[in-house]
């Protein structure tokens, strides 16, 4: 079977063409291939499939095996994939995950390749390639019942909330971006015991189908510092929808402006909440690292 390693942030995943390739359990698959020590190494793996809705359907699963609805990261490098391998023409692509269509623009210029391999990947005659990407993330869902968020009041959103964790007390912001999330803020980021803490979070039970867990810390109005710990993948180097969320809970704080570059251990990334339509929109790289069989 061919794949394709891509990452955007450092965020990065084994991407399979799935208009060529059979996989018949995705989420066996990615556990086996995520594993850093005897697979390929990823944070989990994503499945690039025909649709009758979109230009391609995007299945992601966890490096555990697990389901995700949602990857703002892979879906920048599955936009890159689909235009560098020919499968659409447009810079304007669709694609449907977790039930819903994302609207991606990307931006292309001459492949970089590589003075020591000399390798090229994309499949395009005028020899472009995808180095960036724009992702209409749509409106942020801050319902708890939608995301979803057990709470014991009739909150309709959850800005600032308690919530207690091994008898500490956080203030949490919910969002979901076709995902749960829970924003805490923070001093520093650098302090947070994230290997303990993330766990709890993510299999508290305020949190039905468990949360991914960004910790925050605001920099200024336009600039954020952020950790994040993955349901089904432990902490990562980037998260895409968890870095539009730690935007939203900034702005639902009064912490930021509407704009602001959330920044990453992996990489920085572009969010703008445009109060006009409702909608997230988050710009960023997307990077193929290499190309193999297994």
């Amino acid at each position: 079977m061919k794949f394709t390693k891509m990452h955007g942030c450092s965020n990065d995943y084994v991407y399979v063409n799935c208009f060529e390739e059979k996989v018949e359990d995705m989420g066996a698959f990615a556990k086996e291939v995520s594993d850093r020590h005897r697979g390929i190494g990823s944070d989990g793996a994503i499945f690039i499939c025909p649709s009758d809705e979109a230009d391609c359907e995007m299945k992601m699963y966890n490096s555990d095996g697990s389901y995700s609805e949602m990857c703002g990261n892979g879906i920048r490098c599955v936009a890159k994939y689909v235009y560098d391998n020919c499968i659409v023409d447009s810079r304007d692509i669709s694609i449907l995950s977790g039930g819903s269509i994302k609207k991606i623009h990307v931006e292309t210029g001459p492949e970089i390749v590589s003075d020591s391999t000399g390798t090229t990947f994309s499949k395009r005659e005028d020899g472009m390639a995808v180095y960036r990407a724009r992702v209409d993330m749509g409106e942020p869902i801050l319902k708890p019942e939608q995301i979803p968020v057990m709470i014991p009041d009739d909150s309709e959103k959850i800005v600032s909330h308690d919530l207690y964790v091994d008898d500490s007390n956080y203030k949490i912001t919910c969002v979901s971006m076709g995902n749960p999330h829970c924003v805490v803020f923070v001093d520093n980021v650098r302090n947070v015991p994230i290997e303990t803490l993330g766990p709890k979070f993510e299999n508290h039970v305020s949190f039905p189908n468990r949360i991914n867990t960004e910790f925050v810390h605001v920099l200024d109005r336009q600039n954020i510092w952020m950790r994040v710990w993955e349901r089904g993948a432990g902490e990562t180097l980037a998260c895409g929808t968890g870095a539009c969320a730690a935007a939203v809970a900034c702005i639902l704080n009064e912490y930021t402006d509407d704009r602001m570059v959330v920044h990453l251990t992996g990489g920085d990334l572009e969010i703008f909440w445009d109060r006009n339509d409702g909608h997230v929109y988050m710009t960023g790289e997307a990077v193929t690292v290499f190309e193999g069989e297994i």
